[in-house]
């Protein structure tokens, strides 16, 4: 009493003590009413939840309140297990929104914030209910959690983690953003949802062994040439999953692929005059214009007769029994729309250095000697070595060796014909386009770096298209590097373009003048080991096997007529 007695006397007395016991009372009050309100005003309160049985990959919705108007530390946790943070695609006061995690069991949804925890609600995962359910389409759609990566360059792997990828890849694939320039006029109203897809994305590819690993829960996956910066995304059978985004770089320089010219392109073979058995029928393996990434976009237009096999990666395959064919002569025939872009190169070598994936399979298989490119012989490892000497950076190895065939070689308009080897032109110092190419891309394989031929056509306008062919060399971290030597030793062509000095041009650099049939050899197994098969030289495809004949064919004559442009675009 007496303290009180004294405290009063000090506050009649005292201006100042007066005023510190203010403050001290308005901020005791402003804290009591502080706490009050977090626990009884910001407490958040379920009201419902969106699905309650359902499974993982599901987006759930929780309505509600004191929410919070941003996450923060606050969470979500179903069965005691909390949501990870990559998990939310919405959060406010009253509504969150995330994907059910592959591991959600049965049990109470909670939703925590620094005021508190909400009073439960239930879930149940329809996984573990033991009666027949309605399959729901977007229980299966693949989700993308997360991506290894934020930064990759082409080439590097990637791990894609979420759910329903598929236990095996299938015909599922990974699409990239599209390195390309002519974007501006692809989302008018006459496109579809799919065609504006092509136009902007780019897929791994099994050509380049891009596709390392797939599980339903894990894709290990390559840069694919030709990729950039933006949105990544899933496509399977079920559905395409929402996309996430990646940074692609460019130690080595950009690619710019640009100048997009399409092309309407007939293929046609003639079969007559044969002398058979009622059962032999004949096999015609027509190749399909290659995809990659300069040659994006290639769709069958029409086709007669009805394939044998369509869906073939390199052929369309007829099957034809030759005593069904009418008047003694039939005419395969396939119309493709195929579109090319030009490419300008803009390679620095400056700081490339030795390959680091020796062991993959883009670097062994390209490295190899194979029945189209014998980078083993003699010949080619003894010229090598003059040629690039003790230079170690790949690509200016790359380039020794198109300086020395272009001063060197001279080269022939003219396609040689008969058993002939591409090697010849070590010895003739002549040879056609052909020779060049093979030769190029085997002196590639023997100095380390991966190299491709390919086969294709040349075309100068409708009434001129010549079989042609040229080289693809590949950088780490770059991707494919087009060469074309015979170009640049000055074979004769009209280019839409003004060219300066071809030379320099047709080293990293491409027109969109060639349209690629085949990149690399593809080898054909034969049906059976006693049939008659016919391998076709020097031509726009570079594969092992054209026509299969059964055993019980005695004779017949085949037409295989170059391909025609019918259009240009």
């Amino acid at each position: 009493m007496a303290i009180l007695k004294s405290y009063a006397n000090l506050l009649r007395s005292s201006p100042l003590a007066r005023t510190i016991s203010w403050i001290i009372v308005v901020a005791s009050a402003i804290f009591i009413f502080g706490i009050l309100g977090r626990n009884v005003k910001r407490k958040p309160v379920i009201d419902s939840i969106i699905p309650m049985i359902g499974s993982p990959g599901d987006e759930m919705t929780i309505e509600g309140s004191g929410f919070g108007d941003s996450r923060g530390t606050s969470s979500v946790e179903i069965a005691g297990s909390k949501i990870t943070a990559s998990g939310y695609s919405l959060w406010s006061d009253k509504k969150i929104k995330f994907i059910i995690p592959p591991n959600a069991q049965d049990g109470l949804v909670i939703v925590g914030t620094s005021a508190g925890k909400s009073e439960p609600a239930f879930f149940a995962n329809e996984n573990g209910i033991p009666v027949a359910a309605i399959a729901s389409p977007i229980t299966s759609i693949p989700v993308i959690t997360s991506i290894s990566a934020e930064s990759a360059v082409t080439g590097q792997t990637i791990i894609i983690r979420g759910i329903n990828f598929g236990s095996s890849k299938g015909k599922s694939k990974v699409y990239f953003t599209a390195n390309r320039d002519e974007t501006s006029s692809l989302h008018s109203s006459e496109q579809n949802e799919n065609q504006d897809k092509n136009n902007i994305f780019i897929p791994a590819t099994e050509t380049d062994f891009d596709y390392i690993a797939w599980t339903d829960s894990e894709i290990s996956v390559k840069i694919p040439d030709g990729a950039s910066s933006g949105s990544v995304f899933i496509e399977t059978p079920h559905g395409t999953s929402a996309a996430k985004k990646i940074n692609v770089n460019f130690p080595y320089g950009k690619k710019q692929y640009s100048n997009r010219r399409t092309y309407v392109i007939q293929i046609a073979a003639d079969i007559s005059n044969h002398v058979a058995s009622q059962e032999s029928s004949i096999l015609l393996y027509i190749p399909k214009p290659a995809v990659s990434s300069f040659q994006p976009f290639v769709e069958l237009n029409e086709v007669y007769p009805e394939p044998f096999i369509v869906d073939d990666a390199f052929d369309i395959i007829h099957n034809k029994q030759l005593n069904k064919i009418t008047n003694n002569k039939q005419r395969f025939s396939q119309t493709f729309i195929v579109s090319t872009f030009g490419i300008k190169g803009n390679f620095n070598p400056k700081n490339l250095g030795q390959y680091k994936d020796k062991g993959g399979i883009l670097y062994t298989k390209n490295t190899s000697a194979d029945a189209c490119v014998p980078s083993d012989s003699k010949a080619v490892s003894s010229l090598i070595e003059t040629i690039v000497g003790r230079e170690k950076n790949p690509y200016r190895q790359a380039k020794l060796i198109y300086n020395f065939m272009t001063e060197n070689y001279e080269v022939s308009e003219k396609v040689r014909t008969g058993n002939i080897s591409p090697l010849d032109l070590i010895r003739r110092k002549k040879g056609d386009a052909y020779d060049f190419a093979i030769l190029y891309t085997a002196l590639c394989r023997a100095a380390g770096i991966p190299s491709v031929p390919v086969a294709g056509i040349l075309a100068q306008d409708k009434s001129n298209v010549t079989p042609h062919w040229w080289t693809e060399i590949y950088f780490e971290g770059y991707g494919w590097l087009p060469v074309d030597v015979s170009l640049g030793a000055g074979l004769p062509f009209s280019s839409f373009i003004e060219i300066a000095d071809p030379k320099e041009f047709y080293f990293g650099n491409l027109d969109n003048q060639h349209i690629a049939f085949s990149r690399g050899w593809h080898q054909i197994k034969q049906s059976s080991l006693n049939s008659k098969i016919v391998y076709r030289p020097r031509t726009y495809a570079l594969q092992s096997l054209w026509e299969e004949a059964g055993d019980k064919t005695s004779s017949y004559s085949s037409l295989w007529n170059n391909p025609v442009i019918q259009g240009i675009y």
